[in-house]
């Protein structure tokens, strides 16, 4: 489902009004509907990597509950924000060049007029993997960095992680500025939302 089918001008709609009219009296409902709503359009999208989009999502979120109970060892904060980063670029390294590090390998043995035989894994890259991938780390890295409080709301940290609209093109978001919004209950105000369904038709004209 892309931003400019047919199917998101149902989608989005209907996500807009169950949130508003349903959903508006409660936080809690507000990030339950943005996880689910999120999970079904990047699952839409090819449901086969929303394990990848799990892991990165809760790697990240537990390293910021580990950081906390860390709070007075920096060295193990440290560890942990490091680990948290090697795991999750080490995903999307392999994702996104896996195969041309080992056909460039095999290329620059040519070189020497040596014939290297190597296979490829044909590895299909994961829709949304940089800019989701980044969103979660920018949470623990500020964690780390102090710059955001931990948080443990499972809902909020999810429905900023997911969040559908920014989940397969960006931007990238910092968590300092955008978690937040998710920690408190939001409230429909029409002069905005006249605003934004303005630029969602400039953008798409």
């Amino acid at each position: 489902m892309s931003y400019t089918s047919f199917e998101f001008l149902i989608f989005f709609p209907v996500v807009f009004l169950v949130y508003w009219l349903l959903c508006r009296k409660s936080k809690t409902l507000q990030n339950v509907w943005i996880v689910c709503a999120s999970l079904f359009f990047y699952g839409w999208c090819d449901w086969r990597f929303m394990g990848l989009l799990l892991v990165s999502a809760f790697s990240t979120y537990l390293a910021g509950l580990w950081m906390e109970k860390e709070d007075t060892n920096d060295k193990k904060r440290w560890l942990i924000s490091f680990g948290s980063i090697v795991l999750n670029l080490g995903i999307l390294f392999f994702f996104k060049y896996y195969n041309f590090f080992v056909q460039a390998f095999a290329d620059a043995f040519t070189l020497f007029g040596k014939e290297l035989s190597v296979s490829t894994l044909n590895i299909i890259l994961p829709i949304g993997i940089s800019f989701y991938t980044f969103s979660a780390l920018s949470y623990s890295i500020d964690v780390y960095r102090r710059r955001v409080n931990t948080t443990k709301d499972i809902l909020a940290y999810l429905a900023y992680v997911l969040f559908f609209p920014s989940l397969l093109s960006g931007p990238i978001s910092r968590a300092a500025k955008q978690l937040p919004q998710y920690l408190e209950k939001r409230e429909f105000r029409y002069a905005e939302a006249v605003n934004a369904c303005k630029i969602i038709l400039w953008g798409g004209a």
